[in-house]
């Protein structure tokens, strides 16, 4: 005689594992020892053990040598989602919107050197303006097109004739906060606040856009790299 090794027991009497045993329990029933069924034969336990992947597969025995599978498949159609075994199992997960995260509003900037104040977007629509200090006669603040490429918190500063560095602190002429959008290769022009913010509207930077420090923060917060950034005459 051979064993039959066809589900693996794990104590607990699930949806499929009855579905299955009941539409087979017809088919074999007459190899099973009197007073047995599938049920009584498969699951010895209802409560789960310890370590259920220690446990022994469930056997059927007293089967004959050549046992006619094939026969059994129709009666093992497994009940579909439209059948009461099936329906209403699991609750509805809801929209997908409830499980992505919020979307950020788009934010452009936009500097105005004429009134010297840059503006920032969301969305196509202005929300806040900030009044800047642009580059004086030959260090002009360039015009074009850019966007973020560099945020940097407490930054040193780096002196553009004699190379010096001057370290983060109260008396860095960058202020508290850099964000960066323009270069060539060489020198960089950004956002960054100052110690001198008397400076602030007026002609006054090496190219740079500098702005009250409470304000820079406040505009690294909202920016990211990546953040268009037009300069208009």
């Amino acid at each position: 005689m051979k064993t039959l090794r066809f589900m693996r027991a794990t104590g607990v009497l699930g949806m499929t594992t009855l579905g299955v045993c009941l539409c087979a329990q017809a088919a074999i029933a007459k190899y099973l020892p009197a007073g047995k069924n599938l049920l009584s034969t498969s699951l010895p336990s209802t409560a789960p053990p310890a370590d259920a992947d220690a446990m022994p597969q469930a056997e059927v025995t007293n089967l004959p040598t050549q046992l006619p599978l094939r026969r059994l498949a129709p009666l093992l159609t497994l009940p579909d989602a439209t059948t009461p075994l099936m329906r209403n199992e699991l609750p509805s997960l809801g929209t997908p919107e409830a499980y992505l995260p919020p979307v950020a509003p788009q934010i452009a900037l936009m500097i105005d050197l004429s009134d010297r104040r840059v503006y920032v977007y969301e969305d196509g629509q202005r929300r806040q303006s900030y009044p800047i200090a642009i580059g004086r006669e030959g260090w002009e603040t360039p015009v074009g097109r850019f966007q973020v490429m560099q945020m940097i918190r407490n930054p040193a500063w780096q002196h553009p004739f004699n190379g010096s560095i001057v370290p983060p602190g109260p008396n860095n002429p960058l202020g508290t906060r850099w964000i960066g959008f323009w270069t060539d290769g060489r020198n960089y022009i950004g956002f960054h606040g100052t110690p001198n913010e008397e400076s602030v509207g007026r002609a006054a930077s090496h190219g740079c856009i500098r702005m009250l420090n409470r304000d820079v923060v406040e505009l690294f917060e909202r920016v990211r790299i990546g953040t268009p950034v037009t300069v208009v005459p």
